[in-house]
Order: C-alpha cells, then structure tokens, then sequence
C-alpha cells in the first residue's frame, strides 16, 4: 500500500514540472514576440529611410524640372500633407483600423508554438 507522504510528493513534482514546462512555454512565446518587434522596427527605420532619400531625390529633381530651386520642396511638402490629411480623415474609420490590427497581431503574436497548438487539437 502507497504511503500518503509519497502520493503528496508525486503530485508535488507533477505539479512543479508542470509549473516549469509553463515557464518555458512564456518564455518562448515572449522571445518570439520580442525578435518579432525588434524586426519590425528595423523595417520600420529601413522604410522611413528610403522614404526619405526617395523625397529628397523627388524634390531636387522637381527643382530642376521648374527650374525653381524651391518649387520641389515645396511640391514634395503638400504631398506629405495630403498624405497626412487622407491619414486624418480615416483615422476613426472602423474597417481600417480592425484591418490594421489584424495585420499586426498575426505579425507580432503568431508563434510556432500556437501553430502546434492547433495542430493537436
């Protein structure tokens, strides 16, 4: 016959393996969403370079175009305000913004370990 004590301290070390495979399961899942990130704010700095040197280029070539050394930055200027202006009025549109975040929280929090998840259920 099993003594108590050590039926207490077999389900003591399930319950403590179980606590650490969870640990590790947060760890994963906290790494993965961190170096995904990461990884988006580096595409995010790589884009707004690019987007900077493509206006720099854009206005010295209208400068040229108008033979206005002032005239392409000036064009290059209302661009970006029409931009922001277009980004101002659907700023509360719904579908937009669902659309947005869905876009981020399948980039950001999908993991393989969810994927597995799914898989055995």
């Amino acid at each position: 016959m099993l003594k108590i004590g050590e039926i207490v301290q077999t389900v003591k070390g399930i319950v403590e393996t179980k606590i650490d495979m969870i640990k590790l399961d947060i760890q994963d899942q906290l790494s993965s969403i961190l170096s995904r990130m990461i990884f988006l704010i580096l595409m995010g700095g790589s884009l707004l370079l690019v987007l900077l040197f493509l206006s720099l280029s854009l206005a010295f070539f209208l400068s040229q175009y108008f033979e206005s050394p002032h005239m392409g930055f000036l064009l290059v200027g209302l661009l970006y305000l029409l931009v922001l202006l277009i980004l101002f009025l659907v700023r509360d549109n719904h579908p937009t913004q669902e659309k947005m975040q869905k876009g981020l929280k399948s980039f950001v929090f999908r993991t393989k370990i969810f994927g597995k998840r799914k898989g055995n259920e």
